[in-house]
């Protein structure tokens, strides 16, 4: 099977990718915007066209999307998070009519959630950032596109590699920086919305899946732990794995993504029925990978 992973380079394209290729038989590409990629591509500004030529050389069963932007102004993320996906498919439609299509979309597209209620794959999407709305039209893109495809809603991912731009990327960052100093102190927004965090592992597990399973899925498929916990968790989690003695102080004004976004979680058994995958990693373990691997050498 010859499966191209789009973003492959990134965070989670790089998980997906290294899962993808322990499969018998598989062959693997990577494409996207970095030297490392095998295919140069950028959804974000290549022509359906230029889109076309790369799959026809690529020549793939299946294609996992794994670009995406989640900061920046509002034009770049319509620009990765919309506009891409949809001439992606347009390409797909051209280049690889049967490949199978797997996207990346985020449990962000949902918008507030009710405390204590995991919210399905049935619920009206209402996002309430310019990523989630973006996200979104990613999604409809995909879904309307007339393709083998299947839309993975992702939680908020945790594990090896988690980029700066992300919380728990941050926080290794400024947990190294303040080391062993008693005097160190965190300053953060408010701890207190509830997220589906979810091992980035069990990600690329839930993307092989959906790579491999035969037959018809479902339009759209969440992937998360299916359990919602204060961020506050994973701060003093993660502070607790480095050792650190100083403080953290969070702001009492709080965010206005918090504010609005108070309580998150998703309802993972439509994937467990269709792709036969449940998560298989918890919050420690996720926090125990990324200090991990965060802390060894690099060589």
């Amino acid at each position: 099977m010859r499966i191209l992973v789009l973003g492959g380079t990134g965070y989670l394209g790089r998980h997906v990718a290294e899962r993808l290729r322990a499969l018998p038989g598989a062959q693997v590409a990577t494409a996207g915007r970095t030297p490392a990629a095998e295919f140069g591509l950028d959804l974000a500004a290549d022509p359906p066209g230029l889109l076309m030529k790369t799959l026809t050389a690529a020549a793939p069963d299946a294609v996992v999307n794994c670009a995406g932007a989640t900061g920046g102004d509002p034009v770049t993320l319509a620009e990765v998070n919309a506009r891409g996906p949809a001439a992606l498919c347009a390409a797909l439609r051209e280049a690889a009519p049967t490949a199978r299509l797997v996207h990346l979309g985020s449990a962000a597209e949902y918008g507030p959630g009710t405390t204590g209620v995991r919210v399905a794959e049935s619920a009206p999407a209402c996002p309430v950032t310019p990523y989630g709305a973006t996200k979104l039209a990613g999604t409809v893109a995909v879904t309307s596109a007339a393709l083998d495809a299947v839309v993975l809603r992702i939680g908020n991912p945790v594990g090896p590699g988690a980029p700066l731009a992300s919380l728990p990327g941050r926080l290794v960052a400024l947990l190294r920086s303040a080391g062993a100093d008693p005097e160190a102190v965190l300053r953060l927004g408010d701890l207190s919305a509830h997220r589906d965090f979810v091992d980035v592992r069990d990600v690329a597990r839930a993307a092989e899946r959906a790579v491999t399973t035969s037959g018809p899925l479902p339009t759209v498929l969440n992937i998360g732990s299916g359990t919602a916990v204060p961020v506050r968790e994973l701060v003093h989690g993660l502070a607790r794995r480095a050792g650190f003695r100083g403080r953290v102080e969070e702001s009492t004004a709080g965010s206005a993504r918090s504010a609005q976004v108070s309580w998150q979680c998703s309802d993972v058994s439509a994937a467990a029925r269709a792709l036969g995958w449940r998560p298989a990693h918890s919050l420690d373990d996720a926090l125990t990978a990324l200090w991990t691997a965060e802390a060894e050498p690099v060589p």
